[in-house]
C-alpha cells in the first residue's frame, strides 16, 4: 500500500480484516494524507479548514464517531449583506435561529420557492426511492446551470453560491449539480463538526487498528503491480495499491487523474471574539474581500484554543489573480464576523494546492480503481470528500480480494 491517507488506511483495514498481510508505506511523518493537525502555542490548527459530517454513510459504518468527541458547528449560516447580517438556520436542529431565519426569508417568497424547486427531489422523494435514484433523475448539468434553470436568484442564490464556494472550492458553479445535491442531503442529515483532538484524530483512529504495518517516512519512487521501490529498498507484494493524492498517483501510475482545486486558510488567535458558532459568508452582490468563509472555530470547538483565547479561521480560493495576502484575509474575516481584527495574531497559514479534485458534470461518482496491474484509490476515484476517500479505499480492497478469490 502506497499512502496512508483515509483511502489507504480504509483499504488496509479491509484487507487486514480479510486475513491479508498488509504493508503501508507513507512518505510523511504521520498518517492522514491531506488531513493533518498541528498544535501551535496551545491551538489546534488543521491543514486547511476541514469539517467532518457524521451523516456520511462511510463514516457511520467504519468510524467510531463517539470516540472522536465531535464538536458541532451551528446548523446554519450567517450571511453578510448590504443591510447587515442575515442568518439562515436548520429549523429542526437550530430552533433558536427560527426567528432570524423567518426574518431573512419572509420578504423573499419567490426566492424560497425557486430554491425549493432546485432541491425538490430531496424534499419530496418518492417512497422507496434511493438517493442514487433521486440524483440520477436530475439533468446531469453543472451547479450554475441547475440553479439558473430553477430561477434561483437574489440573496438566497448568493448565500448558496458563497456557501458552496467554501465546500466545493469553486466559485463559478462548475461542479456537477448532482454532487452538490448529494452534499446538500448530507448537510440536512448531519451537522459538520470537529473532533476534540483535531481532524487528524480521524486517520489516527483508523491507523491504530493496523498496528506496526504502517511505515512512515518512506518516499516511494516507483511501483509495479508486484513491487514498490523506495530510496532504501524494494518491497515485493502480491498486489500493490496506490492510495495517494491525484498528482502523486499520476506520477506513479501514469493514469489520468482529475485536476485539483486549492485553498488558503489563515488561522488567528484572538482575546475576544463574537459569540457565534456559525459559518459566515459574504452574500453581498460584490464581495468585499477574498474569503469564501470565516468562523470563530473555538466557539464551536473549544478544544481548538487554550483557555482565555479564541481561534478564528478564514479561507480563500487559490488561483491566479486572487488576493490572498494575510492583511486582505484578516480584514475580510473581521468584516464578515462583525468585529475589529486589528489585534489578532497569526497562528498559522496553510496553502493547500491539491485540496480537492474537481467534480464536473457529467457526474461520475465512481472511477475505476484498477489501472493496468495496479489498484488505485483516493477521493479522486470517487467523490471529492471524506465519504469518497473511505469508499474508494473499500472498493480498492474489494478489487484486491476479488483477484484472490478467483
Amino acid at each position: 500500500m502506497v499512502g496512508a491517507g483515509l483511502a489507504g488506511l480504509r483499504c488496509a483495514q479491509a484487507l487486514a480484516a480479510a486475513g491479508r498481510d498488509v504493508v503501508v508505506l507513507e512518505a510523511s511523518d504521520r498518517v492522514g494524507g491531506r488531513i493533518r493537525t498541528d498544535r501551535v502555542d496551545g491551538f489546534l490548527v488543521d491543514r486547511g479548514f476541514q469539517l467532518l459530517n457524521p451523516a456520511y454513510p462511510a463514516v457511520r459504518r467504519w468510524v467510531d464517531v463517539d470516540a472522536l468527541g465531535l464538536q458541532p458547528f451551528g446548523a446554519g449560516v450567517a450571511a453578510r449583506t448590504e443591510d447587515g447580517l442575515s442568518v439562515l438556520g436548520h429549523p429542526l436542529r437550530e430552533p433558536a435561529l427560527v426567528p432570524q431565519t423567518l426574518r431573512a426569508v419572509a420578504r423573499r417568497p419567490r426566492e424560497v420557492a425557486a430554491l425549493a424547486r432546485w432541491a425538490a427531489p430531496l424534499l419530496r422523494p418518492r417512497p422507496g426511492t434511493s438517493l442514487s435514484e433521486v440524483l440520477e433523475s436530475r439533468a446531469d448539468v453543472d451547479r450554475r446551470t441547475a440553479l439558473d434553470d430553477a430561477r434561483v436568484d437574489g440573496l438566497l442564490r448568493r448565500v448558496v453560491d458563497r456557501f458552496f464556494a467554501g465546500v466545493l472550492l469553486e466559485d463559478d458553479g462548475s461542479t456537477a449539480d448532482r454532487f452538490a445535491l448529494l452534499l446538500t442531503w448530507m448537510f440536512v442529515r448531519g451537522v459538520p463538526a470537529l473532533p476534540r483532538k483535531g481532524m487528524a484524530a480521524l486517520p489516527a483512529q483508523l491507523a491504530a487498528t493496523l498496528g506496526d504495518c504502517v511505515h512512515l517516512g518512506e518516499q516511494v519512487r516507483a511501483v509495479t503491480g508486484t513491487s514498490v521501490t523506495t530510496a532504501d529498498a524494494t518491497w515485493s507484494a502480491r498486489q500493490v495499491v496506490v492510495a495517494t493524492g491525484p498528482p502523486e498517483a499520476a506520477g506513479l501510475t501514469g493514469a489520468p487523474v482529475p485536476a485539483t482545486k486549492g485553498v488558503v486558510t489563515t488561522w488567528w488567535a484572538a482575546r475576544e471574539a463574537p459569540d457565534t458558532d456559525l459559518l459566515h459568508v459574504d452574500a453581498r452582490r460584490i464581495p468585499t474581500g477574498p474569503l469564501v468563509n470565516a468562523a470563530v472555530v473555538s466557539r464551536a470547538a473549544p478544544s481548538y484554543a487554550p483557555p482565555g483565547r479564541h481561534l478564528v479561521e478564514g479561507s480563500a480560493l487559490m488561483g491566479a489573480g486572487r488576493d490572498t495576502d494575510e492583511a486582505s484575509m484578516r480584514r475580510h474575516a473581521g468584516d464578515l464576523l462583525g468585529t475589529d481584527p486589528t489585534a489578532w495574531e497569526v497562528v498559522a497559514r496553510h496553502e493547500v494546492p491539491d485540496a480537492l479534485p474537481i467534480q464536473p458534470a457529467p457526474y461520475s461518482s465512481e472511477r475505476p480503481v484498477r489501472v493496468g496491474d495496479l489498484v488505485v484509490c483516493g477521493d479522486h476515484r470517487d467523490t471529492g470528500s471524506i465519504q469518497g476517500a473511505l469508499v474508494s479505499g473499500q472498493r480498492a480492497a474489494d478489487a484486491v480480494l476479488a483477484v484472490g478469490a478467483r
